[in-house]
């Protein structure tokens, strides 16, 4: 169903999608679903907060035959703002509840609580210890005038649980804890059979863990005053596998279209990461700070070309990659290097 300047679908069996915008980005919209329970309409994500796409979700769920006054709950598969960003206004709204893993709850809390002075300096000392040019980190070192984006995240009222059925009247749907893309990463198993009879086990919410086309970004979240040292790398690919032996009917992701065959899908993500974790094994045969390796890296476009914030996101995944390799024995931290650099091990 097409309402007027917005896109909806009908996937049956009391579940449709809306595609909610995403200013000035790449991947265009997120999907938000939309899922019918006995007790009202239940959302799994919201989309950015931003008038536009407030507006595109308020006229999709007009179009679904419903309206945000009467939805009751939110489910967030993880707390990037193309997911999460518009829980607060969907509650003020309508007074549903939000939930969330814990592990991303936390992240949000902290977002709230910590200055945003706080995260600047934390930033910076962290592209410095990454080897950063001074002319990248210096912007950061400079007082922000005005909060950053996102800043204020709407606090989730309930914990979802993996491994439990979702207290949702009239449905099965159980929460699967995928961390990775990030610490809280949930899919959600809609344990029912495919309205169109598809082979396999229900339908998955995938959220960002299995997109058709897209491979995961792969970061650090971590909390500026805990120094543990986290394999955010080693949780995907680890979850991914549990996804392999799920074999739902059907994957319902938040980007690009819903696809069958996710077994298939999860041995293209695991090989794309092994073949990538084998790049920078080479790489490394020359001691190579994490930034200089992010230059080195393939990406969807040259490094010259890549914005300030995504150069950040691309540090982030190439230390993440740089972590996994540690772990497996491939690769060690020079002893004195400042900035830390990093070498293969010889094999």
């Amino acid at each position: 169903m097409t309402g007027t300047g917005t896109t909806s679908h009908d996937h049956g069996g009391g579940v449709r999608s809306l595609q909610v915008p995403i200013p000035d980005n790449p991947l265009g919209y997120t999907l938000v679903y939309v899922i019918d329970t006995d007790g009202g309409p239940v959302l799994v994500d919201t989309g950015w907060d931003d008038p536009a796409s407030w507006d595109t979700l308020v006229r999709g769920l007009a179009a679904c035959g419903t309206s945000v006054e009467e939805l009751t709950g939110v489910l967030v598969t993880h707390h990037h703002p193309d997911h999460h960003g518009l829980c607060g206004k969907v509650r003020e709204a309508s007074g549903a509840w939000i939930a969330m893993h814990e592990a991303d709850a936390a992240i949000v809390r902290r977002t709230r609580e910590t200055r945003p002075e706080r995260w600047y300096a934390y930033m910076a000392a962290k592209l410095t210890a990454a080897g950063a040019p001074e002319s990248h980190v210096a912007p950061l070192r400079r007082p922000p005038g005005r909060p950053l984006p996102g800043f204020s995240p709407a606090l989730p009222d309930r914990e979802i649980v993996p491994g439990e059925l979702l207290p949702l009247a009239g449905r099965r749907l159980r929460a699967i804890w995928t961390p990775g893309h990030t610490p809280g990463h949930v899919c959600l198993h809609l344990e029912e059979d495919h309205p169109q009879n598809l082979p396999g086990r229900g339908r998955l919410f995938s959220g960002d863990h299995l997109l058709p086309e897209i491979t995961p970004h792969i970061g650090l979240y971590e909390d500026p005053d805990d120094a543990t040292v986290t394999d955010p790398l080693g949780d995907y690919l680890d979850s991914l596998e549990r996804m392999a032996r799920l074999t739902p009917s059907e994957v319902l992701p938040a980007h690009q279209y819903p696809f069958t065959d996710a077994p298939a899908r999860v041995r293209a993500l695991l090989d794309h990461h092994d073949q990538r974790l084998s790049a920078l094994h080479a790489l490394l045969t020359t001691p190579l700070t994490p930034w200089r390796l992010a230059e080195l890296m393939e990406w969807n476009r040259p490094w010259e070309e890549i914005p300030y914030g995504s150069r950040n996101i691309a540090v982030s995944e190439a230390e993440a990659h740089v972590r996994r390799l540690v772990k497996l024995g491939r690769v060690e931290a020079v002893p004195g290097s400042d900035p830390v650099t990093y070498v293969a091990v010889a094999e």
